[in-house]
């Protein structure tokens, strides 16, 4: 039996792969490689390029490798391009997720660990933010993946589809031979870290006036490997029979964009120049996880997300490859 994990030559989906890999798990990539970047990927696991949502080929890939379970990550993630263009955010994350899951069930598979985001909260109630605090997105991102968490809630309740939605909070940090490295970057730590190399000019810092002790906005950030952790954790959850839940990973520390540079300064020994601008469209000030029922559910704790442990990660990673992924 194997595990299919869409969007795995992705940031997050490569890392899962690795590590899924190391356990001993058979595992099968499809990724139709528009922001994923085939060297992600190891060369000797199955790789499928193509779209989620195409029925036909899912159905194959669940056919010819015996799949018996999914890890979906593949989706557009970019906050302010979803705020530019929200139809492409609806067709590319909910569209496309409806196609896969309909092929899973009809291919016999029942298991499925969502990627999903604390972008479904919004502008939260309260911090740190527990799974049961309202949601209700800023952006059309955030209300894509709510919208597939809503539709998986259903489809278990019609077909016996189990599920984990897993609600990320900041994903950063590398591991030995895989970091975070997308075109165009929008993410902090890269973005933080290619100034440190002289890659950027400046690291800009989006809104000085957020209602947060230096006015730049706070987050939760979580190492990769955690993270990656966290889908294994999970998949074991389900194949054990586990009930259906939602799950926020983050670590309960928020750190402002200003603390983040300071870290970074420290770690790299660069001055990183920053410069002030305009606050993003669909950017609440605040984002910190209160995952202690990922602790208890899961038995998840995330082991490597300290701040200087995340920016040490990726500023090895960067070193040792700088040029990521290279042209493809």
């Amino acid at each position: 039996m194997a595990i299919l994990v869409t969007g795995g030559a992705g940031y997050i989906g490569s890392v899962t792969v690795e590590r899924l890999r190391a356990s001993g798990e058979h595992v099968v990539v499809l990724d139709d490689l528009a922001r994923g970047h085939r060297a992600a990927v190891d060369k000797d696991v199955p790789f499928y390029q193509g779209s989620v949502g195409d029925r036909a080929l899912v159905a194959r890939i669940a056919a010819e490798h015996k799949i018996d379970s999914c890890v979906h990550f593949a989706a557009l993630a970019y906050v302010g391009e979803s705020v530019a263009e929200p139809a492409k955010y609806y067709e590319n994350n909910v569209e496309q997720g409806i196609g896969l899951f309909s092929a899973l069930l009809k291919a016999s598979v029942r298991h499925v660990v969502f990627s999903s985001t604390c972008a479904t909260y919004g502008v939260p109630q309260q911090v740190p933010i527990p799974e049961t605090c309202p949601q209700w997105p800023v952006n059309p991102y955030g209300w894509s993946k709510l919208f597939l968490e809503r539709i998986l809630a259903s489809y278990d309740e019609a077909y016996g589809l189990k599920f984990i939605a897993l609600r990320y909070f900041n994903a950063a940090g590398a591991t030995a031979k895989r970091g975070e490295h997308h075109q165009p970057e929008s993410h902090l730590v890269p973005n933080v870290l290619a100034a440190a190399t002289g890659e950027k000019r400046h690291v800009s810092v989006f809104g000085t006036e957020y209602s947060t002790p230096d006015g730049t906005a706070i987050r939760d950030y979580v190492h990769v490997a955690d993270l990656a952790d966290a889908h294994i954790l999970a998949l074991a959850h389900l194949h054990k029979g586990g009930s259906s839940d939602f799950l926020n990973l983050g670590t309960g520390e928020g750190y402002s964009v200003l603390q983040v540079i300071e870290c970074a300064r420290k770690v790299t020994a660069a001055a990183i120049p920053a410069r002030m601008e305009a606050p993003r469209p669909g950017d609440p000030p605040r984002l910190v996880a209160d995952a202690t029922k990922a602790q208890r559910v899961l038995g998840w704790k995330p082991a490597q997300s300290d701040l200087v442990s995340i920016l040490r990660s990726q500023w090895e990673w960067r070193k040792k490859f700088p040029h990521a992924y290279g042209p493809e």
